[in-house]
């Protein structure tokens, strides 16, 4: 699966200085750096090189400073991403391809080049608004099958865990969760219920949601990562 190759990755963008979270706005991994002004970069995960991963690429280029295709290193390397068309094709577009082994290293395969297309600093910003409100790394990048662990979401069960036993007013939740009046006004998920005015108990769905659902701290870099890159030099002035 595409989320095997997260962690290596993940790894190699940290080690260059980047923070890097999984499944962010759509995109496998969106790794940030806080620079001035701040880079972000978007790495989409695929186990061969193929035409749906060009194209993913193309669609987030707009949204980012840099975008690289990473994909598993195949048998011999005699993949398409050894092909010399393929790579002649990512420095056309201006992607970086990386090669993921199972050992965990990951080796370089093109840097990206300074051709951009047309700027879209609002879906950037989007981009990076979710990855700062985002506590730790829950959801690793590449995953499909599963509900992705929003800030939104976080927030929201910050409210339940505060509410599991007594019910409680908005203005009580706000230094846990900014937008608790919003999140228990609208109600998205069904987990919560106004008592009287101003005050909200949980729901039986709010409750299974907390045995579901748990919080994950970032997990330490592990070594295995390849030579150093020009990772974010690229990036929009």
């Amino acid at each position: 699966m595409e989320s095997s190759l997260y962690k290596p990755v993940k790894i190699f963008l940290e080690n260059l200085g980047f923070q890097a979270k999984g499944e962010i706005g759509g995109c496998d991994i969106v790794a940030l750096n806080e620079g001035s002004p701040p880079v972000l970069i978007i790495c989409e995960l695929k186990l061969s090189f193929n035409l749906e991963l060009v194209l993913q690429a193309v669609d987030r280029s707009s949204a980012c400073d840099e975008v690289w295709l990473a994909v598993r290193a195949s048998v011999r390397g005699r993949g398409r991403e050894t092909d010399p068309r393929a790579k002649k094709l990512c420095r056309l577009c201006g992607f970086g391809l990386l090669s993921v082994f199972d050992s965990g290293r990951v080796e370089i395969l093109v840097e990206p080049v300074a051709w951009k297309p047309r700027y879209d600093a609002k879906r950037k910003s989007r981009l990076a608004d979710e990855h700062r409100r985002r506590r730790g790394d829950p959801t690793a990048g590449g995953s499909t099958r599963l509900p992705i662990m929003t800030a939104y979401r976080q927030q929201a069960l910050t409210c339940a865990v505060a509410m599991a036993n007594a019910p409680q007013r908005p203005r009580d939740l706000k230094n846990v969760a900014p937008d608790a009046a919003k999140i228990l006004l609208h109600n998205v998920y069904g987990w919560f219920e106004r008592v009287e005015r101003g005050l909200y108990c949980l729901t039986t769905a709010g409750r299974n949601a907390l045995v579901q659902w748990s919080f994950d701290s970032l997990s330490p870099p592990s070594p295995g990562i390849s030579k150093a890159s020009n990772i974010g030099r690229n990036n929009k002035a």
